[in-house]
């Protein structure tokens, strides 16, 4: 009877966490093999329900470029979700906020802003920084604003 009382709960745990990982939202991560807050950036979103694919890139520009990213939005890394880019350390609810955005092509947080995911630091203050939209049009749309703290 005890054995067959710890099958059940081996089995409820294992169905638990399949259905808590089929809820998790896939992402592909491309990043440099030597960036670590490219990794705190992959902790940050896995830790806010996403399901992380990393891939180590020895071109970044290359991957850049084939994901329409210009040089005006780079940073770091560049994810892919649903087709659409999300460059450098944007936060997991302006990724999920994209798949919302119909006009555009990708988001970005240009550049590496201090105290955006992935980029905070122990008694260092947080940057100001924005979350910029690409449009299908090329152009740039502020989708949100960080204020500095």
């Amino acid at each position: 009877m005890h054995n067959t009382l710890r099958l059940a709960a081996l089995s409820a745990l294992l169905v638990g966490s399949l259905a808590q990982a089929a809820d998790l939202i896939p992402i592909d991560v491309h990043r440099d093999a030597n960036c670590g807050c490219c990794k705190k950036w992959i902790e940050h979103l896995q830790a806010n329900g996403f399901k992380v694919n990393d891939h180590v890139e020895s071109n970044m520009s290359e991957v850049k470029q084939r994901l329409g990213v210009t040089p005006r939005l780079a940073s770091c890394h560049t994810a892919v979700i649903n087709g659409k880019f999300v460059e450098g350390h944007v936060p997991a609810d302006q990724v999920l906020a994209l798949s919302k955005r119909d006009d555009l092509l990708g988001v970005a947080a240009p550049g590496m802003p201090m105290g955006s995911p992935g980029m905070e630091m122990d008694g260092m203050p947080a940057d100001a920084y924005q979350v910029i939209g690409l449009t299908k049009d090329g152009k740039d749309v502020v989708v949100a604003d960080y204020p500095a703290h």
